[in-house]
């Protein structure tokens, strides 16, 4: 298996990179944020992971070992390929991709195109006891990954007859009473106070 490739940046297109390595290009198929990182002509050491199909060979590259390794235990998931794994990483950070296992947070699973419900369902199902906790890693600033609890609260509000603006307001004014782990009831009780008030 080949662990890293590294060498000079020889080209970038919208899905893969060229790396020249001892005078042979290798190409590694890569998300759109590793690739924002790369600059052609300059060096660049990325870790890799080799997908060996009946009639091909396909190296996918990373930002990091981290992202290399979350990418390897998703292809573990029943249904979960390359593509779909790289296609997730490409919509959420490994961190992001940790929290909502963990949430139970299909909502931002079903943002990567190719995950419906049972989808996000499965992965969290398989997964969930071997993703680990986050590694305070970078993280996407999506409010969904980072608080379940507000789309909880927000689907409550519009459950009871309020429009999706107003739930939005009244889950920003409890949003700084949320602390560390939220109290869901709680905090919609709070949210309808506010909205009683208004």
């Amino acid at each position: 298996m080949i662990a890293f490739v590294s060498g000079r940046v020889a080209a970038v297109t919208l899905s893969s990179a060229v790396l020249e390595v001892g005078g042979v290009g290798l190409e590694l198929m890569c998300t759109p944020g590793t690739l924002a990182t790369l600059r052609t002509g300059h060096a660049a050491t990325l870790p890799t992971s080799m997908v060996v199909r009946e009639d091909s060979l396909t190296l996918f590259g990373f930002a990091d070992e981290d992202e290399k390794q979350t990418f390897e235990l998703l292809q573990t998931a029943s249904g979960v390929g390359p593509k779909l794994a790289q296609a997730m990483l490409a919509v959420l950070s490994p961190d992001d991709l940790r929290l909502a296992i963990a949430g139970d947070d299909t909502k931002t699973l079903t943002k990567v195109p190719g995950i419906g419900q049972k989808g996000a369902q499965r992965v969290i199902l398989e997964l969930k006891d071997r993703i680990g906790a986050p590694t305070g890693g970078r993280t996407s600033s999506a409010p969904a990954a980072v608080a379940p609890w507000r789309d909880q609260v927000h689907q409550g509000l519009v459950g009871l007859g309020w429009s999706a603006k107003d739930a939005e307001k009244a889950v920003e004014a409890v949003a700084p009473d949320a602390g560390g782990t939220p109290d869901v009831a709680a905090l919609l009780r709070a949210a309808l106070r506010t909205l009683s008030k208004a």
